[in-house]
């Protein structure tokens, strides 16, 4: 692998190793191996969320493809944002039990009794997935793995270049990394679509953004953790 696939990879791989250590954490505590708190464990989100914005700022220079300038089109930036609120809708009516992957607890801020940590926990869980996540997640789904399963040498294929198998084994990866399988291929989809419409890294980062602020303020104000 080149330096310019690694730097691609590795906030992803970061991003996903901490989800691994917490469910190892989570199923060590089960299993009375190991006594840590709900609250404690709440602090893997904030730590995670500022290493993995850490790497992307170090990275950030060999991003060429990430043109925050594509988003001052706006019919493409609006088209962008009504795609991000659809997926949401659709993602909060896709949580069927035959298309869900293991058992997600989700982020509850209520079990911590402080109200001014529990702030600052929703402030980094925001934070995280609405800045953090849409960007690290379109550099590796949309900018890297499409482009690297059509040629290896994935810099010389063009941003949005479609083919059959890229798009399927990528919209399908994406389903997989997430607990609501079938919601997460749906997603994948729409964002690979939106790239293929508007050639922008950026248009698919705004739109994953929507999508997560959107879940986020329903999740605050209905109580419904399972979906963060």
């Amino acid at each position: 692998m080149t330096k310019e696939a690694w730097v691609r990879i590795i906030p992803f791989a970061v991003f996903m190793g901490f989800i691994g250590v917490q469910q190892g954490l989570e199923w060590l505590v089960e299993q009375d191996l190991l006594q840590l708190t709900d609250q404690q464990l709440l602090w893997i989100y904030p730590v995670k969320a500022l290493l993995v914005a850490g790497l992307l700022l170090v990275f950030l220079r060999h991003y060429g493809e990430l043109n925050w300038s594509d988003l001052a089109r706006p019919g493409q930036t609006l088209a962008s944002i009504a795609l991000g609120l659809l997926v949401f809708v659709l993602w909060i009516n896709m949580d069927w039990d035959f298309a869900t992957f293991g058992d997600n607890k989700g982020f509850d801020p209520t079990l911590l009794n402080e109200s001014g940590l529990r702030t600052a926990m929703v402030g980094f869980r925001l934070f995280g997935a609405v800045l953090v996540v849409p960007i690290m997640e379109e550099i590796f789904w949309r900018s890297f793995l499409l482009r690297y399963i059509i040629d290896a040498d994935f810099i010389k294929v063009k941003i949005g270049t479609y083919t059959l198998a890229s798009f399927a084994i990528s919209a399908v990866l994406f389903g997989l990394e997430h607990n609501l399988v079938l919601a997460g291929v749906m997603a994948g989809v729409a964002y690979n679509l939106l790239l293929y419409r508007t050639r922008s890294i950026a248009q698919c980062a705004l739109s994953h953004a929507v999508t997560n602020l959107a879940l986020g303020v329903y999740v605050l104000q209905t109580g419904n953790w399972q979906f963060w």
